[in-house]
C-alpha cells in the first residue's frame, strides 16, 4: 500500500508516475512498454492503479494507442520537469545513453536536406534513428508512438497529430540536354504535345508527381504510362541525368544538376506546382529535450529553404 502524506492522502508512486509519463509521451501502451523494458500488462496495471488512486481516468483507449484526458495533460505538466531532471541525474550516474530520437520522412528529403542539418547534433551526442517511408505509413507510426517526429509531404489529419508548415517545394520538369534538343523550346500550350512519345520516369506506377504537373501546368490529364518506375526520387534523378527520359522532381533535389547543366528545365511556367511539407508530432505530448533540439534545428534550417 502506498504511504500516506501528513494530511492522510496517499503518496503517488514514483514508478507509476514514470510509467504514466512514458505512456503520455509515447501515445501507446505498447510503445511505452518497449521504452521502459516492461511487459505491456505491467504497464497497463500501473496505469490502472494510478487511475484508481487518483479516482480519475487518465487515458482513453483507442484501437491504435491511447489519448490523454485533460486530467492526464494537467498531471504531465506538473510532473514532467521534475521527473526529467531526476532521469538526467540517474542517467549521468549510470552513464546510460539517452533514448534515441525517432524521425521519419521521405527518403530523398532526409538524405539531401535533413541529415546534413542534424549532423552537428549527432556529433554533439544526440542519438538518432531515421526511417524513410511514405507519408501515410509514417503518420500512422507517429500516432502509434513509433516516431517522435515525422516529416510529411501531406497535411496530417485528426486531432492526435500537431503539424506545422516546414517548407514549400517547387516541382520542375527536367531532362538531359539531349531532350531539350529533341523537343525544342516548350511553351505551356504546346509542351504536352511536344512531349508525346518521350519516355517518362516516375517513382510510382500511378505517376503522382507527373500527373499533378500535367494537371496544374498543362490543364489536362496525363494518360501516358511511365517508361521507368523506381521508388526513390534520387534514382529517378540519376536516370534523368543518364538520359533515360523526362521527369518532374522537386527543384531542391535537382538544383546542383541544373546548375552544372547535367539537367535542363524543359519548361518554366509562371506558376509551377508547389507542395507544402510539414513537420509533425503527437498532440498533447511533452517532447523530450533531444526531440525538441532536433525539431528546432530542422525548423531553423527550413527558414532558408
Amino acid at each position: 500500500m502506498a504511504p500516506k502524506n501528513s494530511d492522510g492522502s496517499r503518496q503517488l508512486d514514483l514508478t507509476q508516475l514514470r510509467t504514466f509519463l512514458t505512456v503520455y509521451r509515447a501515445g501507446s501502451l505498447t510503445e511505452a512498454a518497449r521504452r521502459l523494458g516492461l511487459a505491456q500488462p505491467t504497464v497497463t496495471g500501473q496505469i490502472r492503479a494510478l487511475e484508481q488512486q487518483l479516482d480519475r481516468q487518465l487515458f482513453e483507449r483507442l484501437p491504435r494507442g491511447v489519448v490523454p484526458t485533460a486530467v492526464a495533460a494537467d498531471l504531465a505538466a506538473r510532473i514532467s520537469a521534475p521527473l526529467d531532471e531526476l532521469a538526467l541525474v540517474a542517467d549521468r550516474d549510470a552513464a546510460a545513453p539517452t533514448e534515441p530520437v525517432h524521425l521519419g520522412g521521405p527518403a530523398e528529403m532526409l538524405a539531401v536536406r535533413i541529415l546534413p542539418v542534424l549532423a552537428p547534433l549527432v556529433a554533439d551526442g544526440v542519438r538518432l534513428r531515421v526511417t524513410p517511408g511514405l507519408a501515410d505509413d509514417l503518420l500512422d507510426g507517429l500516432r502509434a508512438g513509433r516516431f517522435d517526429l515525422v516529416l510529411s509531404a501531406v497535411r496530417p489529419r485528426g486531432r492526435s497529430v500537431l503539424a506545422a508548415p516546414l517548407m514549400d517545394e517547387e516541382f520542375v520538369l527536367v531532362g538531359a540536354p539531349a531532350w531539350r534538343a529533341r523537343v525544342g523550346a516548350l511553351g505551356p500550350d504546346d509542351a504536352a504535345a511536344a512531349l508525346d512519345g518521350v519516355p517518362l520516369i516516375s517513382y510510382a506506377e500511378d505517376v503522382p508527381i507527373l500527373r499533378r504537373y500535367w494537371r496544374h501546368v498543362f490543364r489536362q490529364r496525363l494518360t501516358t504510362q511511365p517508361a521507368l518506375v523506381v521508388p526513390d526520387l534520387r534514382a529517378v534523378l540519376a536516370a534523368a541525368v543518364a538520359g533515360a527520359g523526362v521527369t518532374v522532381v522537386p527543384r531542391y533535389l535537382c538544383a546542383d544538376e541544373l546548375r552544372t547543366g547535367a539537367l535542363v528545365a524543359l519548361l518554366e511556367p509562371e506558376e509551377p506546382p508547389i507542395n507544402t511539407g510539414f513537420i509533425a508530432q503527437r498532440a498533447n505530448t511533452t517532447l523530450r529535450p533531444e526531440v525538441t533540439r532536433v525539431r528546432d534545428a530542422i525548423r531553423h534550417a527550413a527558414r532558408e529553404w
